[in-house]
């Protein structure tokens, strides 16, 4: 395991230190999270690694789904709180992964994916498998699974 970090992940704990200076609680306790998640992911298996960019946004989406879900549960509970400081946490960690592609240009990369099965012979929702495996590579860190899915499945169905 080499000593320097990826790029990412040498800019989230060059922001981690100018959080703790500027006595940032948020950031600080955010990016340190963060920082866990990536870490564990790196020793989890059999042998350390370093993980590369794409690797580490896709840890990094994982915890912002987390954050999503938990702010959601949070304010259905009557913790507004509690919601606010996930939010909060989601932002932080949004700053740090590509921007989300729009709808429209998910639309068209999925109905590019489904043409492309289509041409092969599946078609309908038995097509959803193949049409996700194409799609994914494409939009990986731009766009959450749910709504990839959602679309896709929108797609075959329509």
């Amino acid at each position: 395991m080499s000593d320097t970090p990826t790029g990412l992940k040498a800019r989230m704990q060059s922001d981690l230190t100018e959080a703790i200076r500027s006595r940032d609680e948020l950031t600080a306790a955010t990016l340190r999270m963060a920082l866990t998640a990536v870490r564990s992911e790196e020793v989890a298996g059999t042998s350390a690694r370093e993980l590369s960019e794409d690797e580490v946004v896709t840890v990094l989406g994982r915890e912002v789904k987390k954050r999503r879900e938990a702010a959601t549960a949070f304010a259905d509970a009557g913790r507004a709180e509690s919601a606010e400081r996930e939010r909060g946490e989601l932002a932080v960690l949004q700053t740090y992964l590509p921007a989300q592609l729009s709808d429209e240009d998910l639309a068209a990369i999925v109905a590019e994916a489904v043409a492309a099965v289509a041409a092969e012979g599946a078609t309908g929702m038995a097509a959803m498998g193949k049409v996700m495996k194409a799609v994914q590579p494409k939009v990986a860190g731009q766009a959450e699974g749910g709504r990839v899915a959602a679309l896709v499945r929108a797609a075959l169905a329509g």
